[in-house]
C-alpha cells in the first residue's frame, strides 16, 4: 500500500512549454524517468531497489511553494518558493528499498513514490536517474528515529533527508521498539544492514530508549559490537545519544532519570555512549545534551509542540515539528564535525 498521504492539495501547475532540464543518462544508458510518471499530486517510478538521484523543476505562471515527500512519509525536499513566471531547480538522492520503511514493517509500494506538497505546489518537471556515486547515511535506532508509518508519529530520521542534497542519501533502518539486544539479534535488522555498508558510508547509531532491562556491561558490549561491525565493512560509525523524554522536575529542569534515559538498573545510557565513543575514538553526536538544552529553554508549555503531548499525552515520541527540529540538530553536527561534505547539506 502507499505509505504517504496523497490528500487533495492545491492545483499543481504543469507548464507544458518549459525547456527540459539537462540530466545525465540513467545508469545503464536508459533515458531518465520524467514528468509523465506523475499525476497532479504524486509521482510513481517503477524502479528496482537502489539509490536514485531526483532533479525537480519547481514553479509556474504564479508564485508557488512546493515540498516533496516520499516513500514512508520521508521529507525529501523542504518547501521551496518560486516566483511567478520563474523556476527553481533542486535535487536530492533517495534510498529505495523493501520494506520501504521500518525493516520489520510492511513491504510498502514497489518502486519510488513521491508526494507533492506545500502551500501552493507547482511541479514543472522531474528527472529520476540511478545514482552512481552516492554516499549513504545509515540510521540504526528505535521509534524516535525510524520512518514512522502513521501520522502524527514522526522520527527524526524521517525528517533528515530534506537537509541533504544530491549525492548523499539516508537509509533509515531504525525500527520501533528495538534495544541494542534486539537490534543485534533480529536477522531483519543488524544482519541485514551490515552487508549493505560500503567503505566511507556513515552509520549513525541511537539505541537506548528500549534498553530498560539491559545491564551496563551488556549495553557497552553491544555498542562496541555495532562500532566494530561498521568498521569491519569500511564504514564510519557515529554514536548518537538519545533524545530526551519531556519529563520536567518542579524546578523546570530535566535532571531526572526518566528524562535523561537512566534505566531501572541505574544504567546511564548517554554516559555509557559517551564513554564508548571516547574509548573507541568514535565521533559523538550528543543529542541528549542538545535536546535537553532546547526543551528546558522552551519550558513546560513551549516544549509540548516538539512531542506528541497535545495529541497523545506522549512525552517520548516527536511530532513532525519536533522531529524536524531534532533532525536539524543532527544536520548541524554532521556539518560541524565534517562528517559529510558541506556542499551536500542544506544549511538554510
Amino acid at each position: 500500500m502507499r505509505r504517504f498521504n496523497i490528500a487533495v492539495l492545491a492545483a499543481l501547475t504543469l507548464t507544458a512549454g518549459l525547456t527540459a532540464v539537462p540530466a545525465a543518462q540513467a545508469h545503464g544508458g536508459r533515458a531518465p524517468l520524467g514528468i509523465d510518471n506523475c499525476t497532479a499530486t504524486a509521482c510513481h517510478f517503477d524502479v528496482p531497489p537502489g539509490t536514485y538521484d531526483v532533479e525537480v523543476v519547481l514553479g509556474g505562471d504564479v508564485g508557488s511553494s512546493t515540498g516533496i515527500n516520499g516513500e514512508t512519509r520521508r521529507a525529501l525536499l523542504p518547501e521551496t518558493a518560486a516566483p511567478a513566471g520563474g523556476h527553481v531547480v533542486r535535487s536530492f538522492t533517495v534510498d529505495v528499498r523493501t520494506p520501504e520503511g521500518e525493516p520489520t514493517g510492511a513491504a510498502g509500494t514497489a518502486g519510488l513514490d513521491l508526494a507533492v506538497s506545500g502551500s501552493a505546489p507547482a511541479l514543472a518537471d522531474i528527472r529520476v536517474t540511478r545514482a552512481r556515486h552516492a554516499r549513504q547515511v545509515f540510521l540504526v535506532g528505535d521509534s524516535t528515529v525510524c520512518d514512522q508509518p502513521g501520522d502524527p508519529y514522526t522520527g527524526w530520521g524521517q525528517q533528515l533527508p530534506q537537509y541533504l542534497r544530491r549525492g548523499v542519501s539516508v537509509a533509515n533502518y531504525a525500527d520501533s521498539g528495538e534495544s541494542t539486544v534486539t537490534y543485534l539479534g533480529n536477522p531483519l535488522l543488524w544482519a541485514t544492514v551490515q552487508p549493505l555498508i560500503r567503505p566511507g558510508d556513515l552509520v549513525l547509531v541511537q539505541l537506548a530508549h528500549n534498553d530498560k532491562t539491559t545491564d551496563e556491561a551488556t549495553y557497552r558490549a553491544n555498542l562496541e559490537t555495532l562500532v566494530a561491525g561498521v568498521r569491519e565493512k569500511g564504514g564510519r560509525p557515529v554514536l548518537v545519544t538519545p533524545i530526551v523524554r519531556r519529563w520536567f522536575n518542579a524546578d523546570g529542569t530535566l535532571n531526572n532519570g526518566t528524562a535523561l534515559l537512566v534505566n531501572g538498573l541505574g544504567v546511564d545510557h548517554p554516559a555509557v555512549i559517551r564513554s564508548v565513543a571516547a574509548t573507541r575514538e568514535v565521533p559523538l553526536i550528543d543529542l541528549t545534551a542538545k535536546t535537553k538544552a532546547l526543551v528546558e529553554s522552551l519550558g513546560v508549555e513551549g516544549s509540548k509542540a516538539l512531542y506528541l503531548y497535545n495529541e497523545k499525552r506522549d512525552n517520548t515520541h516527536t511530532s513532525v515539528h519536533g522531529a524536524t527540529v531534532y533532525a536539524g540538530l543532527v544536520r548541524d553536527e554532521l556539518v560541524t564535525q565534517h562528517l559529510v561534505p558541506r556542499g551536500t547539506v542544506r544549511v538554510g
